[in-house]
C-alpha cells in the first residue's frame, strides 16, 4: 500500500531522523534510497520504529525512476545532497507527479536556481517548494520574524551557531558550495557578493564572553528568503560550531581544496571535491546528545527609528531539523501551505507554529526579545 510521505536518503544521518519523528507523527512512510540494505541498516537503529507503518525501497537517481516512487505520495523530504548537484532530479519527478517538495539544505545557488527552474510550475499546480528546512536556517528565519513583528525594521544581522560534528552530506555540501558557487548577502534588494578571500569573522555570541568565529557559510538561505519580503531590504547571516580551533580550519580546508581543484574541468572537480569531503568526514556522527550538542540563533533587526535583538537556544540541531520536516509533512496531509510554490518553512506554515512545534518537544527555549522604539 502506498505511503503518503517519502523519505529520500533515508540511510543518512538527518534522514534517519526525520523518519524516527514521522513515527512520533504516526505518518505511514517510504524510505527510499540507492541501496535498501543502507536504509534498513539505518532505520534497525531506531526504536519503536514497528509501531508506525511504513517500506523500505532502492531506487535509482533518476527522473523517471523516482517519477513512478512519488507518484501515490502526497510529499516527498529530500535529504540527498550536494542539492545543487543531485537536486533537479527530485524536484522534476516532484513536478510530475504532484508532489509537494522540501528538503534539509542551505545551499544558496540550489534555492535560487530551484526557484527559477520549478517555483512557477510548482506553485501552478498548488504545491510547496520549500528547500532548506532545517535548524541552521529555518530557527533564524523564526528569530527574524520574531523581530519582525516589530513594524518599521528592515536590516535583519543574523547569527547561527551550534556544538557538534557535521554529517558526511553537510561536510560534501560545505566544500562542494564553496568551491563551485558565490555566498551572497542582500543589500537594498540585491544580492551583494561576500569576498571571496574574507575568511572568519570575530562575532560576540550572546550569552557567553567569549567572541566566536563565523563564517558566512555558503550566504545561506536567509537572503533568499527575504528578498521579496516587503519588510526587509537588507540580510546578512554568519554561521558556525562553538570549536574555536575548528572553525580556524575551515578556510585553510576549503582554501587547499580548491588549489587541488582550480584547473580542473566541472566533472573532475565534483569528483576531487567528494573524495577530500570523504578524507575530513566519511563516517555518519555520533547521535546528539541533549546535554552537549546545543545550538544559538541570534537576529539583530534595525531600522531608523528602532531596534529589536531575539535569541533563541537551543538543543541537538539535526533533531530539530527532522522535527521541522516531520510537522512539514504532517501539515501538507491535513490542509495546503499558506504560500504555494517556492516559500520557506515560516512562510508556508506560520514561524509561531514552527516556534510551538520545536518547543512542544523540548528542542528550544522561548525566545529571548529585546525591543526599543
Amino acid at each position: 500500500m502506498a505511503k503518503p510521505v517519502v523519505v529520500y536518503g533515508a540511510s543518512g544521518y538527518t534522514g534517519r531522523l526525520i523518519c524516527e519523528y514521522l513515527r512520533e507523527y504516526n505518518i505511514p512512510f517510504t524510505a527510499a534510497g540507492r541501496n535498501k540494505a543502507r536504509i534498513q541498516a539505518a532505520l534497525d537503529q531506531i526504536p519503536g520504529l514497528e509501531t508506525v507503518e511504513h517500506d523500505v525501497l532502492e531506487v535509482s537517481h533518476e527522473v523517471e525512476s523516482l517519477s513512478e516512487l512519488f507518484k501515490d505520495a502526497s510529499v516527498v523530504c529530500n535529504t540527498v545532497g550536494p542539492f545543487a548537484e543531485y537536486g533537479h532530479e527530485v524536484v522534476e519527478a516532484c513536478v510530475r507527479t504532484g508532489t509537494h517538495y522540501m528538503d534539509s539544505t542551505g545551499e544558496q545557488d540550489w534555492l535560487i536556481d530551484s526557484e527559477e527552474k520549478y517555483g512557477a510550475r510548482m506553485a501552478e499546480q498548488g504545491l510547496l517548494l520549500s528547500p532548506g528546512i532545517a535548524q541552521m536556517y529555518t530557527i533564524g528565519e523564526i528569530a527574524a520574524n520574531i523581530c519582525l513583528e516589530t513594524p518599521g525594521l528592515d536590516t535583519l544581522d543574523i547569527l547561527v551557531f551550534w556544538k557538534g560534528y557535521p554529517t558526511v552530506a553537510s561536510t560534501q555540501t560545505i566544500l562542494v558550495n564553496a568551491a563551485m558557487s558565490k555566498a551572497y548577502h542582500l543589500v537594498q534588494d540585491q544580492y551583494v557578493e561576500w569576498p571571496a578571500d574574507a575568511g572568519v569573522y570575530d562575532v560576540v555570541v550572546p550569552g557567553q564572553h567569549e567572541t566566536a568565529l563565523a563564517l558566512p557559510w555558503g550566504g545561506t538561505s536567509h537572503p533568499v528568503w527575504f528578498r521579496r519580503d516587503p519588510r526587509v531590504a537588507n540580510v546578512k547571516a554568519l554561521g558556525g560550531v562553538f570549536d574555536r580551533q575548528l572553525m580556524q580550519g575551515v578556510p585553510m580546508i576549503v582554501k587547499a581544496a580548491l588549489e587541488q581543484v582550480a584547473d580542473l574541468p566541472e566533472e573532475e572537480k565534483l569528483k576531487v571535491l567528494h573524495e577530500q569531503a570523504a578524507a575530513v568526514r566519511d563516517e555518519m556522527p555520533p547521535r546528539e546528545n541533549q546535554r552537549i550538542n546545543t545550538s544559538l540563533d541570534s537576529v539583530h533587526a534595525s531600522g531608523p527609528a528602532g531596534r529589536a535583538h531575539c535569541v533563541i537556544h537551543g538543543t541537538c540541531n539535526y533533531k530539530q531539523t527532522a522535527v521541522l520536516n516531520a510537522y512539514a509533512a504532517y501539515s501538507l496531509l491535513q490542509q495546503a501551505p499558506r504560500r504555494a510554490g517556492f516559500a520557506s518553512a515560516c512562510q508556508a506554515f506560520g514561524h509561531r507554529e514552527l516556534l510551538g512545534v520545536l518547543r512542544a518537544f523540548g528542542l528550544v527555549t522561548s525566545p529571548i526579545l529585546t525591543v526599543n522604539t
